[in-house]
């Protein structure tokens, strides 16, 4: 059960931070403010859900990682440091401020600062998930070596 769990979790959680990144890219490249503002305050609103979703996929990865060694569990425990440290310090905060401004229509040199760093931090974040994913599907032996 822990092990469903925690590929339904990481698995959720890495579709979740890839709308959240497709959709920031294409709002900013092709839509008008509005719509910029929206799509803002649907990912400010959603944070809660990711955080559970990232929760989830820690503790359980946690949990089974406890009854295993190894290169690739120490891999995915360290990456999970700073995925989760990514997510606090940087990515949470700058939605936060991301929404906050597109409501008020301020789209000035600090927005957009804020933008292109929580787009790079972002992209780091679906990177690093992506591996953790590809490695617990090599562990599970679904994927080989």
């Amino acid at each position: 059960m822990k092990t469903y769990v925690h590929a339904m979790a990481g698995t959720l959680a890495l579709l979740t931070v890839a709308v959240f990144v497709t959709s920031t890219l294409v709002v900013e490249l092709f839509l008008d403010h509005e719509a910029v503002a929206t799509v803002k305050r649907s990912i400010a609103y959603a944070i809660p859900l990711l955080v559970l979703f990232m929760a989830m996929a820690g503790g359980s990865g946690f949990s089974l990682g406890k009854s295993r060694s190894g290169a690739i569990v120490a891999r995915k425990s360290k990456r999970m440091r700073f995925i989760a440290l990514n997510g606090m310090l940087v990515l949470a905060p700058a939605a936060i401020f991301l929404h906050l401004k597109a409501s008020a229509a301020a789209f000035d040199a600090a927005y957009f600062g804020v933008q292109i760093a929580e787009i790079c931090a972002g992209l780091l974040q679906l990177a690093l998930l992506g591996l953790n994913f590809k490695d617990g599907l090599t562990l599970s032996g679904k994927l080989r070596k």
